[in-house]
C-alpha cells in the first residue's frame, strides 16, 4: 500500500470505514437548500480506486439518486 495515498485520500474525504475486504469506503458531504450530495470513493487495500459515486439525499435524509461514475459512468438513477 502506498501510504501517500491513503494520507491524501483521509485529507481529502475526512471520513472513512474499513470494508472487510481490507479496503475503505471514503466520503464526504455537500450541502445544499433541500438536498445533500455526498461523495463516496472506495478502494482496495492498495489504495486502488474500485468504485466511486455521487449520493442525493432528500432534506429527511432518505436517498433518492445515485450516479455511478466509476469503473463505468451509468449515469443517473433515481431510487425509489
Amino acid at each position: 500500500m502506498e501510504e501517500g495515498k491513503r494520507r491524501r485520500n483521509e485529507a481529502k474525504f475526512g471520513n472513512w470505514d474499513e470494508l472487510e475486504t481490507g479496503g475503505r469506503r471514503y466520503w464526504y458531504d455537500v450541502m445544499s437548500a433541500g438536498w445533500c450530495a455526498r461523495y463516496v470513493k472506495e478502494v482496495d487495500a492498495d489504495e486502488k480506486t474500485r468504485r466511486f459515486a455521487q449520493q442525493i439525499y432528500d432534506p429527511q435524509g432518505k436517498l433518492i439518486e445515485v450516479h455511478e461514475k466509476y469503473p463505468v459512468d451509468r449515469g443517473h438513477r433515481k431510487v425509489e
